[in-house]
């Protein structure tokens, strides 16, 4: 088994973060002899940072790395993955939310495809928030063509590699990130495959993802990065 990098972004999420580090360890120990933890704070107003290094003092597998202030969702999984240290790199979020051995299911498929990409069945969030993920896959079909048909499903495998190669090409920073990096997996040649995944409602902490700020600036980032393709 190849080495593992498991990538998470992590945003006021104190009241989350020991369990899911000791999710992570659980499930990835029995599987991996060599993997490591990249937690991203994106500039966390709470303990979340503290907690954070206070978990890298007891565990030489969690590598926590710090923004002094919030830069947005994309900011800090891109963060994470450019801390990578190992062979492949497993995404997801801080929040507890998915069902962690379900990499098992990422990694069944990962000789026949270049990316593993999840999709949640079914989305455990508020409508709204289950709405507006809907209509944001449905704009980001439209635009750029079929890539994944739950495009911000934070449960993702691919090496490393395919990040250094496509990730410096990504400039959105806030919650596009995620569709511009399938986006441009897919054009730079690379396979997407899709399986589900189990997805469990939150139970601490709480979502920014629905906060107008957040979502006018995903538009604004969507219309840059269509406009910036048209140019290439």
């Amino acid at each position: 088994m190849p080495s593992l990098s498991v990538c998470m972004p992590a945003y006021n999420e104190e009241e989350n973060t020991a369990e899911m580090v000791a999710d992570v360890l659980a499930v990835m120990r029995p599987r991996f002899d060599d993997f490591e933890i990249v937690v991203a704070n994106d500039g966390s107003k709470d303990r979340t940072g503290q907690v954070l290094e206070e978990l890298a003092q007891q565990h030489p597998e969690l590598k926590p790395v710090h923004h002094e202030v919030n830069q947005g969702y994309g900011a800090a999984v891109y963060t994470s993955f450019s801390n990578a240290c190992k062979d492949l790199i497993f995404f997801t979020d801080s929040d507890r939310q998915f069902s962690l051995d379900e990499i098992d299911r990422l990694l069944a498929k990962k000789d026949e495809t270049d990316m593993v990409v999840g999709y949640r069945a079914p989305r455990r969030d508020p409508f709204l928030r289950v709405l507006f993920g809907w209509g944001w896959s449905a704009v980001v079909t439209l635009l750029f063509g079929y890539t994944a048909r739950d495009i911000d499903c934070a449960f993702k495998l691919f090496p490393r590699d395919l990040f250094e190669k496509v990730g410096p090409t990504v400039c959105s920073r806030g919650a596009t990130f995620s569709a511009e990096f399938l986006v441009r997996t897919k054009r730079s040649g690379h396979t997407i495959s899709e399986v589900p995944v189990s997805h469990l409602p939150r139970v601490a902490g709480s979502q920014t993802g629905a906060r107008w700020d957040v979502i006018s600036r995903a538009f604004r980032e969507l219309w840059q990065f269509r406009r910036q393709l048209w140019r290439e």
